[in-house]
């Protein structure tokens, strides 16, 4: 199924199922089932009919496989019940659903598969298959299946949708918040409210035997249900709703019915995750644009949208219910009408543009072009609609602990490389700046500005230059800042940024994984600089004598009659031991992250509710934070941790410009080439950020602005070089979790693993503008930020870094090296691509990235200045080298976004 060609990113799906046991022959008659004309949906799935003693047809009904409400019991119940049956007296055989006659649409007739009403066995009438084949006997049957595409109801042109729907408002069949997780429990409330007005309890038994294929375990006939192309080209269910089909000719009208469940229901294979229930019930003799499957298309095309089910969940009345589904329908024909006039006006304006011959600033224009209508829109969406306040507002915390935290800590990594000219208040003032202008005017918002750790170690390298040739460390660090800001600029002008295009998912997902181990690799290195300080000291140590006992014995003697203790020979050192300090590091560092990890992941647990689930998740980050802040500064006290900085005093001397004019032209032509180097670093870093910020699962509607934003870090980072601040650019993971922060998600369930799609996501600038607020207001309580333990802010260095896997395939493929094969999660590149192919591309990629970490993290200081150039290598290695070891259509497969 999930190799079939697909033609467009949403359709419809129309399953059918048919269980056949074939009757007796003399009680069978063979006719060639022919389609109904004007529908090649509509396919009669049945090859036998059903007939009594005497010939005459049955009702057009018992062409079905009757459902065993109707009086007829097919041989695999049979099997499931009548041996287990005994204990019913013959009376309640007589008269359950075990009798032989079924007395459906007032025709009695003779059903082979009975059971002796005395006995408990076959009947005679029977007797003639137990002697040609134990089939039946067996419970096995055949099941027919089949998949079919159907279009989209397109509610501009077709009039009937549109009817349908008001049809649907006017005769409501609503059920909110239906407390059942029984399939038959389901069906069986919906055909309740649908039928019960017109008194006929044959129609609801009808109903329920069109509804259902199978007697023994039930399983619905016909359903529709919304697919897509999942990411990378696989094949994606809609697991939170379906709609399920029958026609039957007891009644005189359509009938649809409504059910939002309560809790998810586990309905079967593809929809193991659905809220809303959907049933249409036809006279058998409809007209073409309005029998079961017409209108059923109807709703199915209405419930595909994900951001509509999201809005129906969270309704609490019927009306707006109503309402919410009126307004869609509207909307959706209005779209409809509108798709084809806008399809023929981006053709002309793309070839209005491809006739622009001059490329200088086309990128810039282009991303203006799209940016600029929706700039108003970039401050609405962050408060109208849906939980909009609530996660503008839990962003908002989540981005201010997220940056302060690292500004923090690469604070004191910086002041210490540079001897204090480069220290945390000033790393907070290029925050604030860089992230409020970026803010207000970048046209990606969702990327978030950060120092990172690849520039505190470019810095370290300019120090030691600087110190090696005695050139002035301000004036040095801001000539090669202001050689990056003119490249990036250039790149910019010439629209460079088209280069991404060939930067695939595995070098955008390599170098994330290298951010995310380059924040582990500074969290453990920093536990382990405390332990070497305060845990593996001599005084913790006794040191041995010749003969191998200790010279220094603590040898205590107890006396329980006067509670006297007595130390015999103990010596103490002078400093003491401190164990207890690192102990206390781990406690918190650890703690950070397993609290901040479980509450993240708290809305995949069955505690609390929806709602208060999905808030915990949202304030993981900033509870973590501030509950293990508690533990160390307060509930601790009485071990003394290092005190994570020292504030200095806030002054304005620090605004003044540094004096460029004293470098030599030597030194000048030599930051041109740091500045060229650093450059790609942004130009990687920046670009690649905004990719994975724009990635096709993220569904952003407003547009790419690649070119601008690569133009608004550099006249960011011009300002920064000339103050001698420490510099900024988009930074990693940050800006991914900046969106999926902003999100509102599914979650579908396949083969057991669970696993979420992002329905829509809030592009909003508010969640940036007030998080650099706030951490402009934190410098000036420093003195307070000081309070916050060192391991807690390498605790959020963890957390970061692992919550940055959730998502990350190159990370998932690692894991399946170590996994049992049975519990393989069915992606889609599980489905294309052979497993020995997958091992070895993921082993590819493994290699990359130790080369990556080789450099990255080797002690070697001007070795790292190519650290940049090795990140630019990974595209043409990508598109040279490994497609002689991995075909190109695997590649494509397991490669793309």
């Amino acid at each position: 199924m999930e190799n079939t060609p697909l033609t467009q990113d949403v359709e419809l799906t129309v399953a059918c199922y048919t269980d056949e046991g074939p009757p007796p022959p003399y009680h069978r008659k063979s006719s060639q089932p022919s389609p109904p004309s004007g529908d090649t949906l509509a396919i009669d799935m049945s090859g036998n009919t059903l007939v009594p003693h005497g010939g005459n047809m049955t009702s057009p009904e018992s062409s079905r496989r009757r459902h065993k409400s109707e009086g007829a019991i097919p041989v695999a119940t049979l099997n499931c019940q009548a041996s287990g049956n005994n204990h019913l007296t013959p009376n309640q055989r007589k008269n359950s659903m075990f009798g032989s006659r079924s007395t459906i649409s007032g025709i009695k007739f003779d059903d082979p598969y009975i059971v002796n009403s005395e006995d408990g066995k076959l009947s005679d009438r029977t007797s003639w298959k137990t002697s040609d084949s134990d089939d039946d006997e067996t419970g096995l049957t055949l099941m027919y299946s089949k998949h079919e595409k159907l279009p989209m109801k397109d509610f501009s042109l077709e009039v009937r949708a549109a009817m349908d729907v008001k049809n649907f408002l006017k005769k409501t069949v609503l059920i909110l918040d239906l407390n059942k997780l029984s399939l038959d429990e389901i069906i069986d409330e919906i055909l309740h409210k649908l039928l019960d007005s017109s008194g006929s309890k044959h129609s609801f038994d009808q109903a329920r035997s069109a509804l259902f294929t199978h007697d023994c375990v039930h399983q619905l006939s016909r359903t529709l249900q919304c697919t897509s192309i999942s990411e990378g080209g696989g094949f994606d269910y809609d697991q939170n709703w379906i709609c399920a089909l029958a026609s039957i000719p007891s009644i005189q009208s359509r009938h649809v019915g409504i059910a939002r469940l309560h809790r998810p229901a586990n309905l079967g294979t593809a929809s193991q995750e659905v809220y809303f229930v959907i049933v249409v019930l036809t006279p058998t003799k409809e007209k073409g644009t309005k029998n079961e499957l017409e209108t059923g298309r109807t709703f199915a095309t209405i419930m595909s949208d994900p951001e509509l089910r999201m809005k129906l969940l969270e309704v609490n009345t019927e009306s707006e219910f109503k309402e919410i589904l009126e307004a869609h329908t509207n909307a959706l024909a209005e779209k409809q009408k509108n798709w084809t006039s806008e399809k023929a006006m981006f053709s002309a304006e793309n070839q209005e543009q491809s006739s622009f011959r001059c490329s200088l600033f086309r990128g810039i224009r282009e991303d203006l072009r799209r940016r600029i209508p929706v700039y108003v829109s970039d401050y609405k969406d962050g408060v109208v609609g849906n939980k909009s306040i609530q996660k503008t507002i839990s962003t908002t915390f989540f981005l201010y602990f997220a940056c302060l935290m690292p500004s923090i800590a690469f604070g004191v990594l910086n002041s210490n490389n540079t001897k204090g000219q480069l220290n945390v208040e000033k790393v907070l003032y290029s925050q604030t700046f860089g992230g409020l202008v970026f803010a207000f005017f970048g046209g990606t918002p969702h990327i978030v500005l950060l120092t990172t750790a690849p520039l505190a170690l470019y810095t370290k390298i300019i120090y030691s230059i600087c110190e090696d040739f005695d050139i002035d460390f301000p004036a040095m660090y801001a000539c090669v800042g202001l050689w990056n800001s003119l490249f990036l600029f250039l790149y910019s002008a010439f629209d460079l940024s088209v280069l991404m295009k060939w930067s695939t998912r595995s070098s955008e997902e390599i170098f994330a994984l290298f951010i995310s181990i380059a924040f582990c690799v500074d969290a453990f290195k920093d536990a382990f600089r405390n332990f070497a300080a305060h845990y593996h000291i001599p005084a913790c140590t006794l040191p041995a004598t010749a003969g191998g006992q200790s010279a220094v014995n603590n040898s205590i003697t107890s006396n329980l009659t006067d509670s006297l203790v007595n130390v015999v020979n103990t010596t103490v050192p002078p400093s003491g031991c401190e164990r207890d300090v690192s102990l206390l590091y781990l406690l918190l560092l650890l703690g950070t992250l397993w609290l901040g990890v479980t509450l993240y992941n708290f809305t995949m647990t069955p505690y609390l509710n929806a709602g208060k689930r999905e808030l915990l998740a949202d304030y993981s980050l900033p509870v973590a934070v501030v509950i293990m802040s508690f533990f160390g500064s307060y509930i601790f006290r009485d071990v003394q941790l290092e005190a994570s900085f020292i504030p200095s005093e806030l002054s304005l001397d620090v605004f003044k410009l540094v004096p460029i004019y004293n470098l030599s032209v030597g030194a000048v032509f030599g930051a041109m080439g740091l500045g060229f180097c650093l450059s790609l670093l942004f130009f990687m870093d920046q670009n690649i950020s905004a990719a994975l910020v724009n990635a096709p699962q993220n569904k952003l509607k407003k547009g790419t602005s690649y070119h601008w934003d690569l133009l608004v870090c550099g006249v960011i980072n011009a300002v920064l070089s000339l103050l001698a601040f420490p510099w900024v650019h988009a930074a990693l993971p940050h800006s991914p979790l900046h969106v999926r922060a902003l999100a509102d998600v599914e979650e579908r369930v396949d083969q057991g693993h669970i696993y979420q799609i992002v329905v829509r996501v809030r592009e909003t600038r508010l969640t940036a503008i007030f998080s650099h607020i706030l951490i402009g207001l934190s410098i000036l309580i420093l003195g307070f930020l000081a309070y916050i333990p060192t391991p807690v802010l390498y605790g959020l260095f963890l957390y970061v870094g692992v919550t940055a896997l959730y998502g990350n395939q190159l990370f998932e493929r690692i894991m399946l090296l170590i996994t049992e094969q049975s519990a393989y999660p069915p992606n889609h590149y599980i489905r294309r691509v052979p497993q020995r192919k997958i091992h070895l591309f993921t082993l590819l990629q493994i290699l990359q990235l130790a080369v990556l970490c080789a450099l990255g993290f080797t002690p070697y200081p001007y070795l790292k200045m190519f650290f940049p150039v090795l990140i630019f290598l990974l595209i043409p290695l990508r598109h040279k080298v490994i497609p002689r070891f991995v075909h190109q259509k695997f590649l494509k497969a397991i490669d793309g976004h």
